[in-house]
Parts: structure tokens; sequence; C-alpha cells
């Protein structure tokens, strides 16, 4: 969450009127994240999340994670539901952005995930998996393998300076990503975007998923490789196999993973690391002048990747190959 794009106090009254969640009482901008603009609102009926998406979110995208956050929600996955309008649809256009209300969900997310913590997201990322299989909508990830090279065009000449020889780290990296990138592995709906700030817990009891906008359908497995980057490093860069192991475990007891996604789960794991790296490179290049953000440091990922990379089985992240079929 962000603030890239500042909301008047007239602008905002009236995109509410358009809504029946009671009137304003105050509102003020979330300064976390680095994707969308995002603010709390008071109502008189209670707190809502107020979301205009920025940059990466396209507004024919809006159905499909909105509709699926319903359909998740129906199917027993506790994620935070978007407030309809009066007219029946569900978003709006406010200071010339896509923007939506959705209910508040209780909780905080951890900035410090423990092995309990991990071992519930893993969890609710199989169910969320699971629940999504007949989900009739579809989305491919412009984010994947085929969209990191144009990424990579946008910040390459610049990315030296960022750390010298990034360049061509990067550009080896996905030269071989690019070949080697599975093409048989079990797809369903992903999250794509399951950091710890997308997860609140009550004390270590997860309760819901949020912040949806890169949710698509691509590789199961790919997503927890993206999970397992996120929750899984201390602070120090140091790999924790203990919560990788509570991670991958409890996801395992909900959904078995096959032998061929085990597999290639260190693969998955290095792509995730680039295609963050790429975005946070970005981000860090190209800050907008008095923006409410501070853009997350590219070279986190970059130590996560080079971690990944000489990962040579699933076993190096603390679990014993299963090889059951999913």
């Amino acid at each position: 969450m962000a603030v890239y794009t500042d909301v008047a106090a007239d602008e905002l009254a009236e995109f509410l009127s358009a809504y029946d969640i009671g009137d304003l009482l105050s509102y003020k901008g979330i300064a976390e994240g680095v994707e969308n603009s995002n603010f709390l609102l008071h109502t008189s009926n209670g707190s809502y999340i107020l979301t205009l998406y920025e940059k990466r979110v396209a507004s024919g995208d809006l159905p499909y994670f909105l509709s699926l956050m319903a359909y998740l929600a129906a199917r027993g996955v506790s994620c935070p539901q978007p407030a309809p309008r009066r007219d029946g649809a569900i978003w709006g256009m406010l200071s010339g952005r896509p923007a939506v209300i959705i209910n508040f969900l209780e909780g905080v997310w951890p900035r410090r995930p423990n092995a309990a913590q991990c071992a519930g997201v893993g969890e609710a990322l199989a169910k969320m998996h699971l629940a999504g299989l007949d989900f009739p909508q579809h989305r491919a990830n412009p984010l994947s393998v085929g969209g990191w090279r144009p990424l990579f065009d946008l910040s390459k000449a610049r990315a030296d300076e960022v750390q010298p020889g990034l360049h061509d780290f990067v550009a080896a990296e996905l030269d071989y990503l690019e070949s080697a990138w599975p093409q048989t592995l079990p797809t369903g709906v992903i999250h794509a975007d399951l950091f710890p700030d997308n997860v609140f817990f009550i004390g270590d009891e997860l309760s819901g998923l949020i912040d949806f906008p890169f949710s698509c359908n691509d590789i199961l497995a790919y997503d927890v490789a993206i999970c397992l980057n996120a929750w899984c490093f201390e602070p120090d860069g140091a790999f924790n196999v203990t919560k990788a192991r509570a991670l991958l475990g409890s996801y395992r007891r909900a959904r078995p993973l096959s032998a061929e996604e085990e597999a290639a789960l260190p693969l998955l794991a290095r792509g995730a690391a680039l295609r963050f790296l790429l975005t946070r490179l970005i981000d860090w290049l190209n800050v907008p002048p008095g923006a409410l953000v501070k853009p997350k440091d590219p070279l986190e990922y970059v130590r996560k990747l080079r971690f990944q990379q000489n990962v040579a089985s699933i076993r190096d992240y603390g679990v014993e190959a299963a090889g059951a079929t999913a």
C-alpha cells in the first residue's frame, strides 16, 4: 500500500455519495507498500479501505480480481470484499484513477513473521489454490517470465547505478530463466504478491488475505516460490530453514505437490526473485516527486536471487521430497 495520488475531500465526498456506507467522518493515506494509493476511511457505518489503482493495474483487469475475491470468500477463504455502488458497479473513477472501496479486515500484518505464521500462510495459500481451481475467469500473468525482459529493458540502462555489475548479472539470469522455465506444471489462480503485508493475523491466527491486484492464472508452485522468498528470509539476509519447513509443510498437507513441482521449486524461486528484483529496480529509479511512498530496496532481491541460484533441491528448504501427486 502507498499514496501516489492525493484525494481532495470534496472529490471523495462526491465519490462516496454513490455508496451506501454512511457519512464520511475521516480519512488518511496509508504510506506502506509501493503499488497503489490507499486510504483508511472512517464512516458512520464503520471502517473501509479506499484503493486507487496506479501504474501496473489496468481498469480492464478489475472485474477479474474483484470477482475472484467474492468467489474465494464464498468458498471459505477469508479476504475483503468490495462494497457495491448504488448502481450495482463495484468500482468507479476518483482523481483520474480506477477506485474501489473494500471492507476493513481485522488484524495486523507481521513485521517479523514467525514459524507459526509461516505455517498459517502456507495452509491459506494451498486452500486458496484449491478454492480457485474452478474460477471461471482467466487472466494471464503479465509479470511472469514473458514479461521480465520488457521490465529489464525499462531499467537496464541505469541498473549499474544501483550496484556495479547489476546489468550483466540480471541479463545472464534472464537468459537462463527464459530458456529453462517449466511449461507443464499445474496452473490455476495465484495471488502472485502474498508478502507479509498482504496477510493479516490476530496473534498467530491468520485472519485474512488482502491486496489481489496481481492475482492471475499461472503456475501454482510459482506462488509457493514467491512466498518462500517473501516469508523465509531474515532481515540480515539469512534464509530461515525452520520457517521454510513450516510454510512448505502446511502447504503440502493441504495440497500435496507433485514430484515435478517439487523438482522445479528452486527454479521457480529464482524466477520469483528476479521478478521482484526487476519491479523494485524500476520503482527505485522512478519514484514520482512528492509521492508518499518509500521504494523497496531491489538489492534485497539480488541477495535472495544469489541464494536461490545455489539451491539444489527442495531439501535445501528443510523438507524431504515427497513426490505426491497433486
